[in-house]
């Protein structure tokens, strides 16, 4: 009896030793277990993995490259800038140091000058690789004409503006959520003293406050009508008419909030100078990007009058109708594996590790922009968005908007905005209008 039981506690001794020895995989460590990734090669496997694209730096993708080294430290991860990314992918691609991971977009799909983005790139909705796609927002997700997958979005885009909710609370003002609202706390703001309630970059069509306001309205009114979607990717001038309801809310908007466009012109670009006029403090509402708003963070210590008199602010949507504003959902950055990859496993283990909503989600907090992740309420800086209910959720992703029709809308709102044509010429201009 007593050599039976000596036995027996001898086994449970060594099944944890024997457990620490053997085996491939050893236990993921406890912080990355928790976001559900779970290896599937070797942990002792070792490459070099490269990333291309068209940033200058890219430090929240260098953070994931030091979590995933979590699971495989012998796997060298880099990213490497290229000037004119977009002119040079194809070279890139064809050459004999290729990446095994680089930067793709949904514009590029479709267009012959921009086929190698396309060709080199492996399906990633074939079931073997594992992604696990459904943790992304599926309207983001590009819809080709064959049903494969070329790239993934990895940050997304949406148009807003951000507020001062620090002077909203002082003045005692709601943050407006319909158009009425947003007359009513421009006239509310503008009696109490303030110059410009609203303001935005003016200076060019691209990112420019008219295309900010105007884009996700129009796309409202175009998403559920394919007629409508085929011709103005037709430009067939006919659709220019598609326009007209977009523009002329447009004018109604600049005259409603008595949008000052001298001032607005001041502001020099659409980033940098957008944050840093914002940042004055006087301004309550900012029209701008996602773009500009991941720059914000890093530029509060470049602001005396922020640093001077720091203020909390937020990132919603413009509330152009009476049922509230649009959130127009797009992605920003999006991967494609190579698949002619000497080290097509490894890459498609990390991209296995990153389409999970615990890394896209850290890696778009990182950044500062807004994730691809079908749950947006972790960043209070884009939860707005996330409450924002289906029916006003647009993507030109998913009912097929080409960015060819979005050069006419862009340019068409331009010149009404600016006052250089009026909503009749803008509308018989469609499809004349040049990038």
């Amino acid at each position: 009896m007593m050599k039976k039981t000596l036995c027996l506690l001898l086994a449970a001794l060594m099944i944890p030793a024997l457990a620490a020895c053997g085996g491939a995989k050893p236990e993921a460590p406890a912080a990355a277990a928790e976001a559900g990734f779970r290896p599937a090669l070797d942990a002792s496997a070792g490459c070099r993995l490269s990333v291309v694209g068209g940033y200058n730096n890219f430090e929240a993708l260098e953070a994931e490259f030091d979590r995933f080294n979590q699971y495989y430290p012998n796997v060298e991860l880099s990213f490497t800038k290229v000037d004119d990314y977009n002119n040079m992918i194809g070279t890139v691609l064809n050459g004999k140091d290729a990446p095994d991971i680089y930067v793709n977009y949904s514009w590029m799909y479709g267009r012959e000058q921009y086929l190698e983005s396309i060709t080199h790139a492996e399906n990633l909705a074939d079931p073997a690789l594992g992604l696990d796609l459904d943790c992304i927002r599926g309207n983001i997700i590009l819809k080709t004409a064959d049903g494969t997958l070329p790239m993934v979005p990895v940050f997304s885009n949406t148009y807003g503006m951000l507020v001062n909710t620090a002077l909203f609370e002082k003045e005692g003002l709601s943050v407006p959520g319909t158009y009425q609202e947003l007359v009513a706390v421009c006239d509310a703001f503008r009696e109490k003293g303030y110059e410009n309630p609203l303001m935005g970059f003016s200076r060019e069509e691209i990112t420019s406050l008219f295309t900010l306001t105007l884009y996700p309205y129009f796309c409202g009114t175009v998403a559920d009508d394919p007629g409508a979607v085929q011709k103005l990717n037709a430009l067939d001038p006919s659709a220019g008419e598609y326009m007209r309801p977009a523009l002329e809310k447009l004018t109604q908007f600049l005259r409603d909030c008595r949008v000052d466009l001298e001032a607005c012109g001041e502001i020099e670009n659409n980033y940098d100078a957008v944050i840093l006029r914002f940042f004055e403090g006087d301004v309550p509402m900012m029209v701008c990007s996602g773009d500009a708003v991941s720059g914000t963070a890093k530029r509060e210590s470049r602001s005396e009058a922020f640093i001077a008199n720091p203020f909390s602010y937020t990132f919603v949507p413009v509330p152009l109708s009476d049922e509230g504003g649009n959130f127009l959902d797009m992605p920003n950055l999006q991967f494609s594996v190579n698949k002619d990859s000497a080290n097509l496993e490894m890459a498609n283990e990390f991209m296995r590790f990153l389409i999970t909503p615990e890394e896209l989600n850290e890696m778009a907090r990182n950044k500062g922009l807004l994730s691809p992740a079908k749950d947006l309420s972790f960043d209070s800086m884009y939860a707005a968005f996330g409450a924002v209910p289906e029916s006003r959720i647009v993507s030109p992703e998913e009912f097929g908007l080409t960015d060819d029709a979005v050069i006419q809308l862009r340019q068409a709102g331009f010149q009404v905005g600016t006052g250089a044509m009026t909503v009749d010429e803008a509308v018989a201009g469609f499809g004349t209008f040049t990038k």
